[in-house]
């Protein structure tokens, strides 16, 4: 019998620490409603992450503002730029040219 602990313990495999490094809890709930909101989204939609991008993104934010954790571009992230359209703009799409106007 092996003395590797109740979990199986230490099998040769090292431990890879988060690729942000340390990520401290919210003792302080300083971010509680915005992690309400998120998990209230997914509640609602079935666990769809996709529709609850903007919680996620506020979650995030209110994290790094209160600095428990690194403060990174959103983009870094995978959050886009919105316009007020509710698009992302393209960097390969040129603008639309005016149509054609009639000489006279």
């Amino acid at each position: 019998m092996s003395a590797g602990g109740a979990f199986g313990g230490n099998r040769g495999v090292r431990p890879v620490p988060p690729e942000k490094g340390v990520f401290p809890l919210d003792h302080l709930h300083e971010c509680d409603l915005e992690k309400k909101d998120y998990l209230g989204c997914l509640k609602s939609t079935g666990f769809q992450s996709e529709k609850c991008r903007q919680f996620s993104k506020k979650y995030l934010e209110c994290r790094m503002e209160r600095n428990l954790m690194a403060k990174q571009d959103m983009s870094e992230l995978g959050f886009r730029i919105v316009d007020e359209a509710g698009t992302s703009p393209d960097k390969n799409s040129k603008p639309e040219s005016p149509p054609n106007q009639p000489k006279d």
